[in-house]
């Protein structure tokens, strides 16, 4: 049990200092470099006419920051699956760290990131089949 002790222990560190450069990175962005940054769109949607598995990505991402998760989920439901599994992570490794109570750290189990992988694959397949199969781009 030791052993998982420690991978959630350097999975918590490794979490809090991904956050703070998403956080750092953000407000970069958002008050420097958005205006000297070009928009630039997906190679696979643009040159060989398929969605690529990470398509929606970055409109999922905005559509969460501004609350509309329903958006979010529509777009690339992996953004707020990742969301809520790393933040629910964070937060409980958090608190129990803390001592906050009887709050136990959510525990790292592998069938997180298979399901993170059988939901991107879905999207891609489902997004694809409408734009070929349909035409309805996303």
């Amino acid at each position: 049990m030791r052993n998982k002790d420690n991978l959630e222990t350097e999975l918590f560190h490794i979490g809090i200092i991904l956050l703070a450069a998403a956080i750092a990175t953000g407000f970069l962005y958002i008050f420097f470099l958005h205006r000297f940054l070009p928009q630039v769109h997906c190679f696979f949607s643009s040159v060989i006419g398929i969605y690529c598995p990470g398509c929606g990505g970055t409109r999922a991402v905005k559509a969460l920051l501004q609350g509309k998760f329903l958006l979010s989920l529509w777009y690339h439901p992996v953004v707020p699956y990742t969301a809520v599994v790393w933040g629910g992570f964070l937060l409980t490794q958090g608190l129990h760290r803390l001592g906050a109570g009887r709050i136990r750290g959510w525990r790292f189990h592998y069938w997180y990131l298979y399901a993170a992988i059988i939901l991107a694959l879905c999207n891609f397949i489902v997004k694809n089949v409408l734009r070929l199969v349909w035409g309805i781009c996303m």
